[in-house]
Protein backbone atom coordinates (compact mmCIF):
# COMPACT_ATOMS: atom_id res chain seq x y z
CA UNK A 1 0.00 0.00 0.00
CA UNK A 2 1.76 3.18 -1.07
CA UNK A 3 2.07 6.29 1.73
CA UNK A 4 -0.07 8.51 2.17
CA UNK A 5 1.19 12.05 -0.03
CA UNK A 6 2.51 14.55 2.82
CA UNK A 7 1.45 17.79 2.37
CA UNK A 8 3.89 20.92 3.09
CA UNK A 9 2.18 23.83 5.41
CA UNK A 10 3.22 26.64 6.34
CA UNK A 11 2.07 29.54 8.44
CA UNK A 12 1.52 33.09 8.50
CA UNK A 13 0.61 35.13 11.70
CA UNK A 14 1.97 33.05 15.13
CA UNK A 15 0.03 34.70 17.44
CA UNK A 16 -1.61 32.24 20.21
CA UNK A 17 -4.33 31.23 17.67
CA UNK A 18 -1.51 29.23 15.59
CA UNK A 19 -0.75 26.56 17.69
CA UNK A 20 -4.43 25.56 16.92
CA UNK A 21 -2.62 24.19 13.42
CA UNK A 22 1.10 23.47 14.56
CA UNK A 23 -0.09 21.70 17.59
CA UNK A 24 -2.22 19.20 15.83
CA UNK A 25 0.41 18.83 12.30
CA UNK A 26 2.99 18.03 14.84
CA UNK A 27 1.14 15.96 17.09
CA UNK A 28 -2.25 14.06 15.23
CA UNK A 29 -1.24 13.87 11.81
CA UNK A 30 2.42 14.05 10.51
CA UNK A 31 1.40 10.87 8.08
CA UNK A 32 0.01 12.98 6.39
CA UNK A 33 1.14 16.88 7.40
CA UNK A 34 4.63 18.38 7.63
CA UNK A 35 4.67 22.19 9.03
CA UNK A 36 7.77 23.82 6.64
CA UNK A 37 8.21 27.25 7.47
CA UNK A 38 6.77 30.22 9.58
CA UNK A 39 6.06 33.70 8.93
CA UNK A 40 5.59 36.75 11.09
CA UNK A 41 6.15 40.29 11.29
CA UNK A 42 8.21 39.73 14.63
CA UNK A 43 11.24 37.90 14.92
CA UNK A 44 11.06 37.21 18.53
CA UNK A 45 7.24 35.83 18.44
CA UNK A 46 8.35 33.22 15.71
CA UNK A 47 11.66 32.31 18.05
CA UNK A 48 8.88 31.89 20.77
CA UNK A 49 7.08 29.90 18.53
CA UNK A 50 9.84 27.52 16.91
CA UNK A 51 10.80 27.01 21.14
CA UNK A 52 6.98 25.73 21.69
CA UNK A 53 7.23 23.81 18.50
CA UNK A 54 10.15 21.82 20.14
CA UNK A 55 8.45 21.44 23.41
CA UNK A 56 5.34 19.82 21.84
CA UNK A 57 7.96 17.36 20.58
CA UNK A 58 8.36 18.92 16.80
CA UNK A 59 11.51 20.68 15.37
CA UNK A 60 12.64 23.87 14.63
CA UNK A 61 11.74 25.12 11.05
CA UNK A 62 12.96 28.11 9.12
CA UNK A 63 11.19 31.33 9.92
CA UNK A 64 10.47 34.62 7.13
CA UNK A 65 9.27 38.03 7.91
CA UNK A 66 6.41 39.07 6.25
CA UNK A 67 8.68 40.60 3.30
CA UNK A 68 9.65 37.28 2.56
CA UNK A 69 6.26 35.87 2.33
CA UNK A 70 6.83 35.19 -1.28
CA UNK A 71 10.34 33.61 -1.13
CA UNK A 72 8.76 31.11 2.06
CA UNK A 73 6.05 30.05 -0.28
CA UNK A 74 8.92 29.23 -3.43
CA UNK A 75 11.89 28.11 -1.23
CA UNK A 76 9.37 25.66 0.63
CA UNK A 77 7.78 24.25 -2.02
CA UNK A 78 4.23 24.89 -0.05
CA UNK A 79 1.34 22.83 -1.16
CA UNK A 80 -0.68 24.75 1.69
CA UNK A 81 -0.96 28.48 3.53
CA UNK A 82 -2.63 28.70 6.86
CA UNK A 83 -3.40 32.36 7.52
CA UNK A 84 -3.86 33.34 11.20
CA UNK A 85 -2.81 36.90 11.12
CA UNK A 86 -4.73 39.89 11.92
CA UNK A 87 -7.94 40.14 10.41
CA UNK A 88 -7.34 42.91 8.26
CA UNK A 89 -4.30 41.12 6.24
CA UNK A 90 -6.26 38.02 5.50
CA UNK A 91 -7.40 38.59 2.33
CA UNK A 92 -3.79 39.75 1.32
CA UNK A 93 -2.21 36.28 1.97
CA UNK A 94 -4.95 34.12 1.22
CA UNK A 95 -5.04 36.15 -2.47
CA UNK A 96 -1.32 35.85 -3.00
CA UNK A 97 -0.91 32.45 -1.63
CA UNK A 98 -3.18 31.28 -4.34
CA UNK A 99 -0.97 33.60 -7.07
CA UNK A 100 1.82 31.50 -5.73
CA UNK A 101 -0.28 28.39 -6.85
CA UNK A 102 -1.17 27.36 -3.00
CA UNK A 103 -4.74 26.69 -1.67
CA UNK A 104 -5.40 28.69 1.10
CA UNK A 105 -7.03 28.17 5.02
CA UNK A 106 -7.98 31.19 7.21
CA UNK A 107 -9.11 31.68 10.36
CA UNK A 108 -12.54 33.20 10.41
CA UNK A 109 -13.44 35.72 9.63
CA UNK A 110 -12.24 35.70 5.60
CA UNK A 111 -11.77 39.39 5.38
CA UNK A 112 -13.48 42.51 7.25
CA UNK A 113 -15.33 45.01 4.74
CA UNK A 114 -16.79 43.60 0.79
CA UNK A 115 -14.08 45.54 -1.22
CA UNK A 116 -11.24 42.54 0.19
CA UNK A 117 -14.11 39.64 -0.26
CA UNK A 118 -14.55 41.29 -3.68
CA UNK A 119 -10.87 40.80 -4.33
CA UNK A 120 -10.58 37.19 -2.90
CA UNK A 121 -13.75 35.91 -5.23
CA UNK A 122 -11.35 37.93 -8.10
CA UNK A 123 -8.85 35.77 -6.78
CA UNK A 124 -10.24 32.32 -6.42
CA UNK A 125 -11.21 32.38 -9.97
CA UNK A 126 -8.34 33.57 -11.63
CA UNK A 127 -6.06 31.01 -9.98
CA UNK A 128 -8.25 28.32 -10.05
CA UNK A 129 -6.91 27.93 -6.53
CA UNK A 130 -9.16 28.01 -3.02
CA UNK A 131 -9.81 29.48 0.42
CA UNK A 132 -11.13 27.06 2.77
CA UNK A 133 -12.47 29.03 6.41
CA UNK A 134 -12.50 27.09 9.51
CA UNK A 135 -15.43 27.42 11.08
CA UNK A 136 -15.07 24.84 13.65
CA UNK A 137 -18.18 25.43 15.59
CA UNK A 138 -19.82 23.85 12.38
CA UNK A 139 -18.45 20.85 13.64
CA UNK A 140 -19.94 20.45 17.31
CA UNK A 141 -21.81 17.45 17.58
CA UNK A 142 -24.68 19.63 19.43
CA UNK A 143 -24.55 22.02 16.58
CA UNK A 144 -24.52 19.04 14.08
CA UNK A 145 -27.42 17.36 15.62
CA UNK A 146 -29.41 20.71 15.10
CA UNK A 147 -28.86 20.60 11.25
CA UNK A 148 -30.13 17.11 11.22
CA UNK A 149 -33.01 17.90 13.44
CA UNK A 150 -33.74 20.50 11.03
CA UNK A 151 -33.27 18.49 7.43
CA UNK A 152 -35.39 15.78 8.93
CA UNK A 153 -38.16 18.43 8.66
CA UNK A 154 -39.31 17.74 12.13
CA UNK A 155 -40.25 20.97 12.66
CA UNK A 156 -41.64 21.94 8.97
CA UNK A 157 -40.66 24.96 7.14
CA UNK A 158 -38.64 27.61 9.46
CA UNK A 159 -39.79 31.04 9.61
CA UNK A 160 -38.12 32.92 13.01
CA UNK A 161 -35.41 32.50 14.60
CA UNK A 162 -34.00 34.14 17.72
CA UNK A 163 -30.67 34.31 19.10
CA UNK A 164 -29.03 35.42 22.04
CA UNK A 165 -25.30 34.43 22.11
CA UNK A 166 -23.22 36.18 25.47
CA UNK A 167 -19.63 36.44 26.00
CA UNK A 168 -18.70 36.53 29.61
CA UNK A 169 -16.27 39.43 30.89
CA UNK A 170 -12.82 37.20 30.25
CA UNK A 171 -13.78 36.60 26.93
CA UNK A 172 -15.51 40.01 25.93
CA UNK A 173 -13.26 42.11 28.10
CA UNK A 174 -9.99 40.56 26.08
CA UNK A 175 -11.21 41.60 22.56
CA UNK A 176 -11.29 45.38 24.12
CA UNK A 177 -7.10 44.49 25.19
CA UNK A 178 -5.86 43.72 21.78
CA UNK A 179 -6.02 44.44 18.13
CA UNK A 180 -9.50 43.72 18.07
CA UNK A 181 -10.35 46.80 19.73
CA UNK A 182 -9.79 48.87 16.38
CA UNK A 183 -12.66 48.44 13.85
CA UNK A 184 -9.94 49.25 10.95
CA UNK A 185 -8.12 46.05 11.50
CA UNK A 186 -10.68 43.41 12.80
CA UNK A 187 -14.35 44.88 11.90
CA UNK A 188 -15.73 44.41 15.13
CA UNK A 189 -16.76 41.61 17.51
CA UNK A 190 -19.76 41.33 14.49
CA UNK A 191 -16.75 40.34 12.06
CA UNK A 192 -14.14 38.19 14.76
CA UNK A 193 -16.86 36.58 17.21
CA UNK A 194 -20.57 36.82 15.57
CA UNK A 195 -19.11 35.82 12.32
CA UNK A 196 -19.16 32.14 13.89
CA UNK A 197 -23.01 32.80 15.10
CA UNK A 198 -24.15 34.39 11.53
CA UNK A 199 -22.45 31.19 10.44
CA UNK A 200 -24.49 28.60 11.57
CA UNK A 201 -27.65 30.02 11.04
CA UNK A 202 -26.49 29.79 7.50
CA UNK A 203 -25.29 26.33 7.74
CA UNK A 204 -28.32 25.05 9.74
CA UNK A 205 -30.84 26.83 7.52
CA UNK A 206 -28.98 25.95 4.38
CA UNK A 207 -29.58 29.37 3.23
CA UNK A 208 -28.20 32.48 2.59
CA UNK A 209 -28.35 36.90 3.98
CA UNK A 210 -30.25 39.02 1.90
CA UNK A 211 -31.03 41.88 4.71
CA UNK A 212 -29.17 43.34 7.67
CA UNK A 213 -30.62 45.82 10.01
CA UNK A 214 -28.29 46.81 13.07
CA UNK A 215 -28.00 49.20 16.02
CA UNK A 216 -25.00 48.40 18.34
CA UNK A 217 -22.53 50.30 20.52
CA UNK A 218 -19.76 50.80 22.89
CA UNK A 219 -21.88 50.51 26.55
CA UNK A 220 -19.73 48.72 29.28
CA UNK A 221 -16.04 49.29 27.97
CA UNK A 222 -13.77 51.86 27.11
CA UNK A 223 -13.05 55.08 29.63
CA UNK A 224 -15.89 57.21 28.98
CA UNK A 225 -18.53 54.01 30.32
CA UNK A 226 -15.87 53.21 32.83
CA UNK A 227 -15.83 56.39 34.40
CA UNK A 228 -19.79 57.11 34.55
CA UNK A 229 -19.69 54.31 36.73
CA UNK A 230 -16.68 55.35 38.61
CA UNK A 231 -14.18 52.64 37.84
CA UNK A 232 -10.51 54.06 39.36
CA UNK A 233 -8.21 51.83 36.97
CA UNK A 234 -7.85 53.63 34.09
CA UNK A 235 -4.47 53.14 32.65
CA UNK A 236 -3.21 52.69 29.42
CA UNK A 237 -2.14 49.33 30.47
CA UNK A 238 -2.06 46.31 33.04
CA UNK A 239 1.31 45.75 33.08
CA UNK A 240 3.45 48.12 36.03
CA UNK A 241 0.30 49.20 37.06
CA UNK A 242 -0.77 49.17 41.10
CA UNK A 243 -4.25 49.25 40.55
CA UNK A 244 -4.67 46.16 38.49
CA UNK A 245 -3.27 44.02 41.03
CA UNK A 246 -7.42 44.02 42.08
CA UNK A 247 -9.15 44.70 39.09
CA UNK A 248 -10.67 40.83 38.11
CA UNK A 249 -10.31 42.41 34.09
CA UNK A 250 -7.02 43.06 34.08
CA UNK A 251 -4.83 40.05 32.90
CA UNK A 252 -0.81 40.25 33.99
CA UNK A 253 1.21 39.29 30.45
CA UNK A 254 4.46 39.33 32.64
CA UNK A 255 2.85 36.15 35.24
CA UNK A 256 1.78 34.55 32.02
CA UNK A 257 4.90 32.52 30.33
CA UNK A 258 2.59 32.05 26.66
CA UNK A 259 1.76 35.77 26.69
CA UNK A 260 4.56 37.26 28.21
CA UNK A 261 7.27 34.98 25.16
CA UNK A 262 4.78 36.12 22.44
CA UNK A 263 4.27 39.32 23.23
CA UNK A 264 5.58 40.82 25.85
CA UNK A 265 9.10 39.95 24.75
CA UNK A 266 8.14 40.81 21.32
CA UNK A 267 7.12 44.66 21.96
CA UNK A 268 10.43 46.12 20.75
CA UNK A 269 9.99 44.90 17.14
CA UNK A 270 6.57 46.61 16.96
CA UNK A 271 5.29 48.23 20.10
CA UNK A 272 2.02 45.81 19.44
CA UNK A 273 0.68 45.86 22.86
CA UNK A 274 -1.18 42.99 24.24
CA UNK A 275 -2.71 44.10 27.55
CA UNK A 276 -4.71 47.27 26.98
CA UNK A 277 -6.96 48.56 29.28
CA UNK A 278 -10.60 47.26 28.50
CA UNK A 279 -11.59 50.76 30.02
CA UNK A 280 -9.03 52.91 28.74
CA UNK A 281 -9.62 54.90 25.48
CA UNK A 282 -9.15 54.02 21.88
CA UNK A 283 -11.85 51.41 21.78
CA UNK A 284 -13.82 51.58 18.47
CA UNK A 285 -15.85 48.31 18.47
CA UNK A 286 -19.17 47.36 19.69
CA UNK A 287 -19.94 45.67 22.67
CA UNK A 288 -23.51 45.31 22.14
CA UNK A 289 -25.44 44.68 19.25
CA UNK A 290 -29.03 43.95 17.88
CA UNK A 291 -30.07 42.75 14.50
CA UNK A 292 -32.23 41.65 12.75
CA UNK A 293 -31.66 39.37 9.76
CA UNK A 294 -33.46 38.43 6.60
CA UNK A 295 -32.69 35.12 4.57
CA UNK A 296 -32.83 34.04 1.15
CA UNK A 297 -35.57 31.10 2.21
CA UNK A 298 -38.12 33.89 3.95
CA UNK A 299 -36.97 33.02 7.57
CA UNK A 300 -36.27 35.78 9.75
CA UNK A 301 -33.76 36.07 12.45
CA UNK A 302 -33.52 38.33 15.58
CA UNK A 303 -29.58 38.65 17.03
CA UNK A 304 -28.90 40.00 20.19
CA UNK A 305 -25.41 39.90 21.76
CA UNK A 306 -23.40 41.35 24.74
CA UNK A 307 -19.70 41.19 25.89
CA UNK A 308 -19.60 41.64 29.65
CA UNK A 309 -22.16 38.41 30.84
CA UNK A 310 -21.52 36.55 33.96
CA UNK A 311 -21.60 33.27 31.74
CA UNK A 312 -20.83 32.16 28.34
CA UNK A 313 -23.06 31.27 25.55
CA UNK A 314 -26.41 30.97 24.04
CA UNK A 315 -30.04 30.28 23.59
CA UNK A 316 -31.24 29.60 20.68
CA UNK A 317 -34.90 28.89 19.42
CA UNK A 318 -36.54 28.06 15.94
CA UNK A 319 -40.00 28.79 15.05
CA UNK A 320 -41.34 26.43 12.36
CA UNK A 321 -44.81 25.39 10.78
CA UNK A 322 -44.66 21.83 12.60
CA UNK A 323 -43.63 23.15 16.02
CA UNK A 324 -40.26 24.24 17.67
CA UNK A 325 -36.92 23.71 18.44
CA UNK A 326 -34.16 25.13 21.53
CA UNK A 327 -30.95 25.17 22.42
CA UNK A 328 -29.10 26.27 25.12
CA UNK A 329 -25.61 25.99 25.77
CA UNK A 330 -22.89 26.93 28.51
CA UNK A 331 -19.22 27.40 27.37
CA UNK A 332 -16.57 27.01 29.60
CA UNK A 333 -14.08 29.54 30.61
CA UNK A 334 -11.64 31.74 28.81
CA UNK A 335 -8.19 32.01 29.23
CA UNK A 336 -6.18 34.63 27.18
CA UNK A 337 -3.16 32.29 26.88
CA UNK A 338 -5.60 29.92 25.52
CA UNK A 339 -4.66 27.48 28.25
CA UNK A 340 -6.78 24.80 30.19
CA UNK A 341 -8.94 26.58 32.99
CA UNK A 342 -9.56 25.24 36.41
CA UNK A 343 -12.93 25.29 37.75
CA UNK A 344 -13.91 25.26 41.03
CA UNK A 345 -15.71 22.47 42.62
CA UNK A 346 -18.74 22.96 44.66
CA UNK A 347 -17.03 21.93 47.78
CA UNK A 348 -14.06 24.46 47.16
CA UNK A 349 -11.33 22.10 46.11
CA UNK A 350 -10.17 22.34 42.37
CA UNK A 351 -11.74 20.46 39.84
CA UNK A 352 -10.10 18.72 36.99
CA UNK A 353 -8.95 21.69 34.58
CA UNK A 354 -10.97 22.00 31.42
CA UNK A 355 -10.22 22.97 27.84
CA UNK A 356 -11.15 26.49 26.56
CA UNK A 357 -14.08 26.29 23.99
CA UNK A 358 -15.21 23.05 25.75
CA UNK A 359 -18.94 23.07 26.59
CA UNK A 360 -20.49 22.82 30.02
CA UNK A 361 -24.40 21.70 29.45
CA UNK A 362 -25.76 21.76 26.33
CA UNK A 363 -29.64 20.79 26.23
CA UNK A 364 -31.85 20.72 22.66
CA UNK A 365 -35.68 20.31 23.39
CA UNK A 366 -38.24 19.71 20.43
CA UNK A 367 -41.35 21.19 21.04
CA UNK A 368 -43.79 19.72 18.39
CA UNK A 369 -46.96 20.73 17.47
CA UNK A 370 -49.62 19.07 19.73
CA UNK A 371 -47.54 16.60 21.14
CA UNK A 372 -45.34 16.24 24.32
CA UNK A 373 -41.76 17.62 23.98
CA UNK A 374 -38.62 15.47 24.27
CA UNK A 375 -34.99 16.35 25.13
CA UNK A 376 -32.58 15.24 22.01
CA UNK A 377 -29.47 13.23 23.28
CA UNK A 378 -25.95 14.88 22.24
CA UNK A 379 -23.27 12.62 22.82
CA UNK A 380 -19.90 14.87 23.52
CA UNK A 381 -16.27 13.53 22.84
CA UNK A 382 -12.97 14.81 24.00
CA UNK A 383 -11.61 18.48 22.36
CA UNK A 384 -12.65 22.20 21.86
CA UNK A 385 -15.92 22.75 21.47
CA UNK A 386 -17.57 19.46 22.84
CA UNK A 387 -15.43 17.45 21.13
CA UNK A 388 -15.76 19.12 17.66
CA UNK A 389 -11.80 20.72 16.94
CA UNK A 390 -10.53 17.24 16.46
CA UNK A 391 -12.97 16.74 13.76
CA UNK A 392 -12.63 19.89 11.74
CA UNK A 393 -8.57 19.27 11.80
CA UNK A 394 -9.22 15.67 10.56
CA UNK A 395 -11.28 16.98 7.91
CA UNK A 396 -9.23 20.01 6.96
CA UNK A 397 -5.76 18.21 7.47
CA UNK A 398 -6.22 14.82 6.31
CA UNK A 399 -10.11 14.84 4.75
CA UNK A 400 -10.83 11.44 4.83
CA UNK A 401 -14.75 12.26 6.83
CA UNK A 402 -17.67 11.24 5.24
CA UNK A 403 -19.63 14.28 5.74
CA UNK A 404 -23.41 13.98 5.17
CA UNK A 405 -23.73 17.77 6.66
CA UNK A 406 -20.61 19.60 4.39
CA UNK A 407 -19.43 21.14 7.31
CA UNK A 408 -16.13 22.43 5.29
CA UNK A 409 -16.46 26.21 4.42
CA UNK A 410 -15.25 27.60 1.53
CA UNK A 411 -15.47 31.12 0.03
CA UNK A 412 -18.65 31.37 -0.48
CA UNK A 413 -19.78 30.16 3.10
CA UNK A 414 -17.23 32.61 4.22
CA UNK A 415 -18.48 35.60 2.37
CA UNK A 416 -22.07 35.00 3.37
CA UNK A 417 -20.75 35.24 7.42
CA UNK A 418 -18.72 38.38 5.95
CA UNK A 419 -21.39 40.17 4.77
CA UNK A 420 -23.53 40.04 7.41
CA UNK A 421 -21.13 41.73 9.53
CA UNK A 422 -20.16 44.06 6.68
CA UNK A 423 -24.57 44.48 7.02
CA UNK A 424 -24.34 45.19 10.76
CA UNK A 425 -21.47 47.94 9.99
CA UNK A 426 -22.91 49.89 7.24
CA UNK A 427 -26.61 49.77 8.66
CA UNK A 428 -25.25 51.36 11.79
CA UNK A 429 -22.99 54.06 9.95
CA UNK A 430 -26.41 54.80 8.07
CA UNK A 431 -29.23 53.78 9.99
CA UNK A 432 -30.97 51.48 7.24
CA UNK A 433 -30.96 47.86 6.17
CA UNK A 434 -28.59 46.77 3.68
CA UNK A 435 -28.94 44.37 1.25
CA UNK A 436 -26.01 42.31 1.35
CA UNK A 437 -25.95 40.32 -1.55
CA UNK A 438 -25.49 43.66 -3.63
CA UNK A 439 -22.27 44.32 -1.98
CA UNK A 440 -20.50 41.92 -4.19
CA UNK A 441 -20.33 39.83 -7.73
CA UNK A 442 -20.08 35.99 -6.78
Amino acid sequence: MASPQVKRYVIVGMGVRSEFYYKSIIQDFNEVAKLVAICDTNQTRMNAANDHLVELGGSRVPTYKDTDFDKMVQEQKADVVIVTTIDLFHHVYCIRAMELGCDAITEKPMTIDEEKLQLMIDAEKRTGKQVRVLFNYRYAPHHTKVRELIDSNVIGEISTVHMDWILDCAHGSDFMRRWHRNKETSGGIQMHKSIHHFDLVHFWLNTEPELVYCIGGLKFYGKENAQRRGVQNLGDRYLNNDDAKSDPFAIHIDENDRLKRLYLEAEHEDGYIRDRNCFAEGITIEDNLSMIIKYKNDAVMTYNTYAYAPWEGYRCVFNGSKGRIEINVVESGYSAGGEPVAKESEDGGQEKPYIQGGVEQTKIVVYPLFEAPYVVDVVKTDGGHGGGDPVLLRDVLVGDTKDDFKRAAYIRDGGNAVLVGVGANHSMKTGLPIKVQELVRW
